[in-house]
Protein backbone atom coordinates (compact mmCIF):
# COMPACT_ATOMS: atom_id res chain seq x y z
CA UNK A 1 0.00 0.00 0.00
CA UNK A 2 1.39 3.51 -1.18
CA UNK A 3 1.25 6.55 1.11
CA UNK A 4 -1.32 8.17 -1.07
CA UNK A 5 -3.14 5.17 -0.71
CA UNK A 6 -2.98 5.41 3.20
CA UNK A 7 -3.81 8.76 3.45
CA UNK A 8 -7.00 8.18 1.09
CA UNK A 9 -8.25 5.35 3.09
CA UNK A 10 -7.35 7.26 6.76
CA UNK A 11 -9.06 9.97 5.20
CA UNK A 12 -12.05 7.74 3.81
CA UNK A 13 -12.87 6.15 7.15
CA UNK A 14 -12.17 9.54 9.06
CA UNK A 15 -14.79 11.55 6.90
CA UNK A 16 -17.31 8.65 7.69
CA UNK A 17 -17.04 8.87 11.49
CA UNK A 18 -17.41 12.90 11.38
CA UNK A 19 -19.73 12.93 8.95
CA UNK A 20 -22.08 15.05 10.47
CA UNK A 21 -19.45 17.61 11.95
CA UNK A 22 -19.88 21.03 9.91
CA UNK A 23 -17.32 22.85 8.59
CA UNK A 24 -16.82 26.47 9.51
CA UNK A 25 -17.78 28.93 6.89
CA UNK A 26 -14.06 30.83 7.13
CA UNK A 27 -12.11 27.40 7.49
CA UNK A 28 -9.77 26.06 5.04
CA UNK A 29 -9.53 22.67 5.56
CA UNK A 30 -12.65 20.42 7.08
CA UNK A 31 -12.23 18.94 10.28
CA UNK A 32 -11.97 15.51 9.16
CA UNK A 33 -9.07 16.59 6.54
CA UNK A 34 -7.37 18.07 10.07
CA UNK A 35 -7.70 15.04 12.19
CA UNK A 36 -6.87 12.99 9.48
CA UNK A 37 -3.11 15.17 9.18
CA UNK A 38 -3.28 15.14 12.94
CA UNK A 39 -3.45 11.18 12.92
CA UNK A 40 -0.75 11.06 10.24
CA UNK A 41 1.59 12.92 12.68
CA UNK A 42 1.45 11.45 15.24
CA UNK A 43 2.03 8.24 13.30
CA UNK A 44 4.60 9.72 11.72
CA UNK A 45 6.16 10.68 14.71
CA UNK A 46 8.81 13.33 14.08
CA UNK A 47 9.10 17.05 14.58
CA UNK A 48 6.41 19.45 13.82
CA UNK A 49 8.46 21.34 11.21
CA UNK A 50 10.19 18.22 9.26
CA UNK A 51 6.49 16.87 9.21
CA UNK A 52 4.83 19.87 7.59
CA UNK A 53 7.73 19.98 5.02
CA UNK A 54 7.24 16.62 4.56
CA UNK A 55 3.91 16.63 4.18
CA UNK A 56 4.08 19.85 2.24
CA UNK A 57 6.43 18.86 -0.28
CA UNK A 58 5.27 15.26 -0.98
CA UNK A 59 1.14 15.79 -0.85
CA UNK A 60 0.12 19.32 -0.89
CA UNK A 61 -1.87 18.04 -4.22
CA UNK A 62 -4.09 16.22 -1.74
CA UNK A 63 -4.46 19.20 1.00
CA UNK A 64 -4.51 22.14 -1.45
CA UNK A 65 -5.77 24.24 1.15
CA UNK A 66 -3.17 23.35 3.87
CA UNK A 67 -2.32 26.42 5.88
CA UNK A 68 0.68 27.72 7.28
CA UNK A 69 2.34 25.33 10.07
CA UNK A 70 1.81 27.50 13.15
CA UNK A 71 -2.07 27.58 12.08
CA UNK A 72 -2.25 23.94 11.28
CA UNK A 73 -0.66 23.15 14.57
CA UNK A 74 -3.28 24.66 16.93
CA UNK A 75 -5.92 23.83 14.22
CA UNK A 76 -4.92 20.33 15.81
CA UNK A 77 -5.37 21.49 18.94
CA UNK A 78 -8.86 22.64 18.29
CA UNK A 79 -9.37 18.77 17.28
CA UNK A 80 -7.87 17.07 19.70
CA UNK A 81 -11.08 15.07 21.46
CA UNK A 82 -11.54 13.82 17.74
CA UNK A 83 -7.65 12.79 17.67
CA UNK A 84 -8.18 11.09 20.77
CA UNK A 85 -11.00 9.36 19.93
CA UNK A 86 -10.16 8.05 16.62
CA UNK A 87 -6.40 6.96 18.02
CA UNK A 88 -6.22 3.24 19.42
CA UNK A 89 -4.70 3.07 22.87
CA UNK A 90 -0.94 1.55 23.47
CA UNK A 91 -0.92 -1.56 23.98
CA UNK A 92 2.28 -3.58 25.34
CA UNK A 93 3.02 -5.43 22.28
CA UNK A 94 2.78 -2.05 20.60
CA UNK A 95 5.14 -0.23 23.13
CA UNK A 96 7.96 -3.39 22.74
CA UNK A 97 7.89 -3.59 18.96
CA UNK A 98 8.99 -0.09 19.20
CA UNK A 99 12.04 -1.04 20.86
Amino acid sequence: MTTVDFITELFYRIDNVMKNTKKHSQANLYPSEVVTIAILFALKGIGNRAFYSWLKRDYLDMFPNLPVRTRLFRLFNTHRHWTKLLLAEPTIIGLIDTY
